[in-house]
């Protein structure tokens, strides 16, 4: 492994002017002169990029600009100490210690752990005193190397684990978990986690942190989240596994408030687990098991596959909801005139019917574009999350291969899978030094979206398309009983984990086929209508369960229960987490039950939804509202009875009145 800085990366003592742009440009400049990057305006243009998103002056009179560059071909760290120092957005002035962080695309671990350590240490006085009191280049490139050096460390201490206390902290002491992560994983996602542990230590707090970045990831023990108070997200980009923190009191912010002030996110997470009031971390309640690096197919499959759902759904609601109001304005026929409508006529042109089929049309073609994403987006971020950026092209070429062959929804998630593997198993070939920056963004994409796509059309497309026709002729002509029964399974799917891996899968399911629905075909509207009208039945249940007999929940729960109306009413089945994290073993069968008997009513009374998402709010877009309501109305009273019931007489300990609180919340 070659040498992270060397003496010709150091500018000692020098005047680089007084903007950020010069002393990251000059720093570009050390990192081509030394041949560790092909071209200084590549490198420059991308550091200055990351500046944009958030300044990287820390305090102390530190600043790590850093990037993942194409042009870099191995990581480097180059250092600026400055006569007058340059402000880089730090609160406590400006910097005149500046560190320059340059990543390849693809930079291998080993170094990226390097990284991440040199980004701890300069949380620490010491190390930054010693850095100004050198005399020489050579002092300076000594010093570094002693704190990144990649010498054997001890279990805890390496990049990417967990920082922080020990998970047994003493009785009485408050304890917080927290997640750090920023967009390239390098310096600020392990500075806040340095910055927060200590500032815990100081208010004697157990606090312990999951970096989320290039090194690597080790994932919080569910023991010690399950014990936690609170957590703390300090974060720019999504949090990996954020089911497993549901229902806990949560602060969020971006990681850089997490070097700048850790004390005050402690103090506000101390704050935040004592009101009931206080923003939870939504998610899937229950013992969703820590993904580790080494996790085995299974777990990988199902992580990519909920990431490309996640990513997905967006498009579909927005287009949706704009199909639907499409529809309000322009009728059900604007289907057949809006694509002439949209190019032939403007405010100024009306077309016949005039204004709002003018605006039903603009809106029904906007929501059916956005639609037309479904696919592509479901299976470029599934690659995505197989195989981090470098999948994202191949993906949704696969995916849009497989909206061309109809294969649709199935033929998605297959595209997905082939290109993400696909992409990272390119991303793991040996290449020549020269070929390094090229891989990420040319080479692999081009490779895998060959392969990926190749065998959708050679291969796999034809028969998923016929078995996706077979499937949405079959959902077509269900009637009866059958409909019932599907509407049953999905509401159960729905009230399983609110939110979840299960509730997701029955969600993805229903918006997959609205792009197939039309007059003639209304069976997708159905089950549309099915799952949100599942969906909305537990956060109204266990609202409605905190009015008929309060004396059975907590204050915060009573709290929660207020909110949970609103929540409810939006199709946000979140709103019941609160309720299942402190009384699973109750609340998630009640909540099954009533969604299960939810979804068998609406789909018996041929009740449809033409948006996919929310709630009560678009009910110009629910034929039959009124047995749309009706339907969640009496899943909702069947689940409030059956978690009051269960409360009262499911339990090995006698029933606490008034409001004696937690100990009749336990399970038994």
């Amino acid at each position: 492994m070659s040498a992270l800085i060397t003496p010709e990366l150091v500018a000692l003592d020098k005047n680089l002017g007084a903007a950020p742009s010069s002393v990251i440009r000059h720093l570009a400049e050390l990192v081509v002169g030394a041949g560790r990057a092909t071209e200084i305006e590549s490198l420059y243009a991308d550091a200055l990029a990351r500046e944009a998103k958030t300044a990287t002056g820390i305090p102390g009179g530190l600043a790590i600009p850093h990037c993942r560059s194409a042009a870099v071909t191995e990581p480097t760290l180059a250092l600026a100490r400055l006569t007058s120092p340059v402000d880089f957005g730090a609160a406590d002035g400006p910097a005149d210690l500046v560190f320059l962080i340059a990543a390849p695309e693809g930079a291998d671990q080993e170094h990226l752990k390097i990284l991440a350590k040199l980004a701890r240490s300069l949380m620490k006085a010491p190390f930054t005193a010693a850095l100004r009191a050198a005399k020489t280049q050579a002092e300076i490139v000594e010093l570094v190397t002693s704190v990144v050096s990649p010498a054997p460390v001890a279990a805890g201490g390496v990049a990417g684990a967990n920082v922080g206390s020990t998970p047994a902290a003493s009785a009485g002491v408050k304890r917080i978990v927290a997640v750090t992560a920023c967009p390239t994983g390098i310096a600020h996602t392990y500075m806040a986690a340095e910055s927060l542990v200590a500032a815990a230590k100081a208010a004697g707090v157990d606090l312990q942190v999951e970096t989320q970045g290039s090194a690597g990831l080790t994932m919080l023990d569910p023991a010690v989240i399950a014990a936690a108070d609170a957590v703390i997200f300090a974060v720019d980009v999504d949090v990996r596994g954020r089911e497993r923190f549901a229902g806990k009191p949560v602060i969020q912010v971006p990681v850089k408030r997490g070097i700048d002030e850790p004390a005050k996110l402690i103090h506000d997470a101390l704050a935040a687990a004592q009101n009931p009031n206080a923003r939870r971390v939504g998610g899937t309640v229950g013992a969703a098991e820590a993904e580790e690096t080494s996790e085995h197919f299974g777990q990988k499959v199902k992580r990519a596959l909920l990431t490309g759902v996640s990513y997905m759904i967006p498009f579909v609601a927005g287009g949706g909801l704009l199909i639907a109001l499409g529809f309000l304005l322009g009728g059900y026929e604007i289907t057949e005139v809006a694509d002439t409508v949209t190019l032939e006529n403007n405010l100024f042109n009306l077309p016949e019917g005039g204004m709002l089929t003018y605006l039903g049309a603009v809106f029904f073609k906007i929501g059916a574009l956005s639609m037309g994403f479904l696919v592509p987006a479901l299976a470029g971020y599934i690659a995505y999350a197989i195989a981090d950026r470098p999948g994202i092209a191949p993906g949704f070429v696969a995916g849009a291969v497989a909206g061309f062959m109809g294969a649709g929804f199935l033929g998605g998630i297959a595209g997905g899978l082939l290109a993400g593997v696909a992409a990272a198993s390119f991303a793991k070939l040996d290449v020549p030094r020269w070929l390094r920056s090229l891989m990420p963004v040319v080479i692999i994409p081009l490779v895998a979206s060959i392969v990926a796509s190749g065998l959708m059309f050679l291969v796999l497309g034809g028969p998923i398309a016929l078995l996706t026709t077979a499937l949405n002729e079959w959902l077509s002509g269900m009637t009866g009983a059958s409909a019932i029964l599907l509407g049953l399974i999905l509401g159960l799917m729905m009230g399983f984990d609110l939110g979840g891996p299960v509730n997701k899968v029955a969600y993805a399911f229903a918006v997959a086929g609205l792009g197939t629905a039309t007059m003639a075909n209304q069976a997708p509207w159905q089950i549309m209508a099915a799952v949100m009208a599942a969906g909305m039945v537990p956060p109204l249940a266990m609202a409605l369960a905190t009015v008929l007999d309060r004396r059975l929940f907590t204050v915060a729960e009573r709290e929660n229960g207020k909110a949970a109306w609103l929540l409810g009413a939006s199709f946000i089945s979140e709103g019941a987490i609160p309720f299942a994290a402190a009384d699973v073993l109750r609340v998630i069968p009640a909540s099954m039950v009533g969604a299960g008997v939810t979804g068998a009513l609406s789909m018996a009374w041929g009740v449809t939804s033409k948006a996919p998402h929310g709630g009560m709010f678009v009910f110009f877009a629910i034929d039959s509202f009124a047995l749309f309501a009706l339907a969640i109305a009496i899943g909702t009273v069947v689940t409030a009875i059956l978690v009051i019931a269960l409360k009262r007489y499911a339990r090995k300990t006698p029933l606490v009145t008034a409001d004696a609180a937690a100990p009749a919340l336990v399970n038994a």
